[in-house]
């Protein structure tokens, strides 16, 4: 049984994935169902999610998933599933280094792995991340360690110091936890992604800028959740 302010959520992100294949973002959803705060999105978030009707994927800022609708709204699937992020192309073999073949006489300096490109991150204040798979770029194997990968394109000149420009391609591993001092893709309350430098300071968590222009931000550890951590960079001339 959902509440009235459940049902109305769970309405529009429907109707909106159904328009653009796209979740509406949490400032879009605070507005539609006329709330003062996004803190009440994501009380409302949690209980459909709890309740099964929603799922949240993993690597990306805005990633919702309706999984079903309640009896008297639609006995079937929305016919939006599917046509937005698909968390296959992170988790599945898509970016992830496969073993030589023993019947393969290329040389290995030739072999590449495509990654798939997973939108933008922001180097400098915070903006919703890795939104869609838009394309995928040929990394060379060697690059690259085990595990998953993905790329993403850099706005911003929040880590300049650290050798990261605005325009740059960055590769990043799949993870969820990193070693202070690493450079890791950070999403703050489940909405914002950023890409800075790891910072444990106790309890709390601070995501610092390689760049003396931009403040570093501490946060509880129950906001920050790491999703992966640098691997390599790109750059174009």
């Amino acid at each position: 049984m959902l509440t009235r302010k459940q049902r109305e959520l769970l309405l529009f992100i429907h109707e909106r994935l159904k328009e653009s294949g796209v979740p509406p973002s949490f400032d879009e959803m605070k507005e539609a169902l006329d709330l003062r705060s996004k803190s009440g999105i994501h009380r409302l978030i949690t209980a459909l999610e709890e309740r099964g009707f929603i799922r949240r994927l993993p690597h990306r800022a805005r990633a919702l998933e309706i999984v079903k609708l309640p009896d008297a709204m639609s006995p079937a699937m929305p016919a939006s599933r599917g046509r937005g992020f698909s968390p296959n192309v992170v988790e599945g073999g898509l970016g992830k280094r496969q073993p030589p073949r023993e019947d393969s006489h290329s040389d290995s300096g030739s072999d590449s792995v495509a990654i798939p490109v997973m939108g933008r991150i922001a180097a400098g204040t915070p903006i919703e991340a890795i939104q869609t798979h838009s394309h995928t770029i040929s990394v060379p194997a060697d690059m690259l360690t085990t595990g998953e990968h993905f790329a993403l394109e850099v706005r911003g000149d929040s880590m300049i110091e650290a050798g990261i420009l605005d325009g740059d391609t960055v590769l990043i591993r799949k993870s969820d936890t990193a070693d202070t001092g690493e450079i890791v893709v950070a999403l703050v309350d489940d909405e914002e992604a950023t890409l800075k430098r790891l910072r444990r300071k106790g309890a709390s968590i601070a995501l610092e800028a390689a760049n003396p222009n931009y403040e570093t931000r501490i946060f509880g550890p129950d906001r920050v959740r790491i999703q992966g951590r640098l691997a390599g960079l790109f750059r174009r001339y």
